[in-house]
C-alpha cells in the first residue's frame, strides 16, 4: 500500500537551532513528538525538547533535575569504560544496575498562525517537578474534552521509580493546573478520547508487560479524568509485522461515520517506527472494527531516516483541517515535520 501521508514541502518546521536552551551549559539535541491543538486562531504545538550535556570519549555527562542544585539541574558523570555499564543504546543505559537517560526533556510551546511556520517560546513551558520527573517530561498530547475550554495535557513523567502519566490542564496556556501522576509505572502513550462516552471520560495508554504481556494497547475509563479503571487490552502487537514489537497511540482519536479512528504508531523487530490506524466502535471503544494491514506513513524522507534515532515516524499531535487531518510528527526523534492525511483514505485502507 502506498504512504497516504502528504508531507510539508518546508519540512522539518522545527530544529535543533531553532530552540534557545534552558539553562547555560546544556546543548538542545532534539525538538519532535509535539502536541498540537488550536487556540485563538493559531496553532500551537508542545514540543518535547531534549537537552544534553557536552561529553567526552571516557566521560559521559547527564543531566538531571535536583531542586537543591542551584540552577536545579546536577550533572552526573559516567565512566565510559565502567565495566559493568551498557552504552550501546544512545538513548539510554544501565550504569551499575541503574537505568539513565542520556537526555533531560521539558515540554516548550510553539505558535503558528498558518499551521507551518512556527515560532517557539524562549523558555520551557513545563518542566519536570519533584522526584517522579527527575529525568524530565516528555511526548504530551493535547486533548479538549467535549470542548468545555478546558485543555487536558496527558503527558510521559520519567524518574528512577519508572516511567508513567501525568496530567496538567489550562483554559489560557498561562496558568496550568497540576494533578500528579494519573497512571503508575511503567505507562505512556496516554490519549483522551474529545468526547465523554456514556458519561465517562476515556484513554487510550499502554502499560508495558513485564515477563508476560507486552507493549500493548489498552483503554481506560474515569468519571471524573483522574481516577482510572475498567482496563482493556483492546490492541496486541503482530510479531513479524511493521508493529511486531511495540505499538502505542497517537493524538486524541477522531470521530467519524464509521467510529472512533485512532492513528497509532507501531515499531519492529529493527526498531523501525511506522504510522498505522485502527478503528474503534463508538460506543464502545474496547471493540476493533479494523486496523492497518500496512502502514499508512513509513520513515522514508531523509530527515525521518537520518538523525539521533533514525527510521522513526512518531506522531503525537494532530488538527483537523477540513476533512483531513495535519499530523505533526516527530522525525528520527530529532525535528519536528507535518504532513496532510485524508480520513477517508485512512478509512478506505484499513482491513
Amino acid at each position: 500500500m502506498p504512504d497516504l501521508a502528504e508531507r510539508f514541502a518546508e519540512n522539518p518546521l522545527l530544529t535543533p537551532a531553532d530552540i534557545t536552551p534552558s539553562a547555560p551549559g546544556l546543548k538542545v539535541e532534539c525538538a519532535f513528538n509535539p502536541g498540537a491543538f488550536r487556540y485563538g486562531g493559531r496553532v500551537g504545538l508542545v514540543l518535547r525538547i531534549a537537552e544534553f550535556v557536552p561529553s567526552t570519549e571516557e566521560i559521559l555527562r547527564v543531566p538531571v533535575l535536583d531542586p537543591k542544585a542551584e540552577s536545579g539541574i546536577r550533572i552526573l558523570d559516567f565512566d565510559r569504560n565502567e565495566p559493568d555499564a551498557d552504552f550501546h543504546d544512545q538513548r539510554k543505559f544501565d550504569y551499575r544496575g541503574v537505568r539513565y537517560l542520556t537526555s533531560l526533556s521539558h515540554l516548550r510551546l510553539a505558535w503558528s498562525d498558518d499551521g507551518i511556520n512556527f515560532k517557539a517560546d524562549p523558555s520551557p513551558m513545563i518542566s519536570g517537578e519533584g522526584p517522579l520527573e527527575a529525568f524530565g517530561v516528555e511526548d504530551c498530547r493535547v486533548t479538549q474534552v467535549d470542548s468545555a475550554g478546558i485543555y487536558y495535557l496527558t503527558f510521559t513523567e520519567v524518574s528512577l521509580s519508572g516511567v508513567g502519566v501525568g496530567l496538567i490542564t489550562t483554559q489560557d496556556w498561562q496558568v496550568f493546573t497540576r494533578h500528579g501522576m494519573i497512571l503508575p509505572p511503567h505507562n505512556k502513550d496516554c490519549a483522551l478520547f474529545p468526547e465523554l462516552i456514556q458519561g465517562e471520560f476515556a484513554c487510550l495508554h499502554r502499560p508495558s508487560g513485564v515477563g508476560l504481556g507486552g507493549n500493548y494497547i489498552w483503554l481506560a475509563r474515569s468519571r471524573d479524568g483522574l481516577h482510572w479503571g475498567r482496563h482493556d487490552c483492546i490492541m496486541r502487537t503482530r510479531p513479524g509485522h511493521w508493529d511486531g514489537a511495540r505499538i502505542g497511540a497517537g493524538a486524541s482519536p477522531i470521530r467519524t461515520d464509521e467510529g472512533w479512528l485512532e492513528i497509532y504508531h507501531g515499531a519492529d523487530a529493527d526498531g523501525r517506527y511506522c504510522l498505522g490506524a485502527v478503528l474503534l466502535d463508538l460506543d464502545d471503544p474496547s471493540q476493533v472494527k479494523a486496523r492497518s494491514h500496512d502502514p499508512i506513513m513509513e520513515p522514508t524522507a531523509p530527515y525521518e531516516q537520518q538523525g539521533f534515532y533514525g527510521n522513526c515516524a512518531f506522531t503525537n499531535g494532530h488538527v483537523m483541517d477540513g476533512d483531513g487531518i495535519v499530523v505533526y510528527y516527530g522525525a528520527s526523534d530529532t525535528v519536528t515535520c507535518g504532513a496532510r492525511m485524508s480520513i477517508d483514505s485512512i478509512l478506505a485502507s484499513l482491513g
